[in-house]
């Protein structure tokens, strides 16, 4: 007999008042749980997307966590996870159980420039419709502001970084 898969917490959002735009990500890694830090499996592309992204910003090394955090606010993006909790083992989305999804309407009063929400690949878009209707009777005009990219996962292999960056440049950068 197996035991059921271990109920997990999220991170809480990485925003801030001048947040314009929000990347959401389904549900940290086992990884980034561990450590308590967004996208922190070292073959994830995100840290480096951003920073080809705002190649002028001044980002600090891979080891400084709390400083790029800061430096991602300053390019006005954010980040957070569709779940707030799930039953899941590994790191897989396609492992994920009984998840719970995060409050996004009282994430708005935080967020008073967000103007926009990148979907961090398909798991985090497969619940756009729902975002979209709660962001929208919370009096956010969600209808062209969200977008789905691929993941930045090492998982999601069948994209290269290159290809990854064009998709996030396209809709991240005027």
């Amino acid at each position: 007999m197996t035991s059921p898969p271990v109920r997990l917490q999220g991170l809480p959002p990485l925003v801030g008042p001048a947040t314009r735009v929000l990347v959401l990500g389904s549900f940290p890694s086992v990884k980034s749980l561990q450590v308590q830090q967004y996208y922190a499996h070292p073959q994830n592309h995100f840290w480096r997307i951003m920073q080809a992204l705002w190649p002028d910003a001044p980002w600090p090394d891979d080891n400084n966590y709390a400083q790029r955090c800061q430096c991602l606010l300053a390019q006005g993006v954010g980040v957070w996870d569709v779940y707030a909790q799930c039953a899941r083992e590994g790191s897989l989305d396609s492992a994920i159980r009984q998840a719970q999804l995060n409050d996004f309407p009282a994430l708005l009063q935080r967020c008073p420039l967000l103007n926009t929400v990148v979907h961090n690949g398909g798991e985090s878009f497969r619940h756009a419709p729902r975002l979209e209707k709660a962001l929208t009777q919370a009096g956010w005009a969600a209808k062209g502001r969200l977008h789905r990219l691929p993941s930045t996962s090492p998982a999601n292999a069948a994209w290269t970084f290159e290809q990854k960056l064009t998709a996030w440049k396209a809709v991240l950068t005027p």
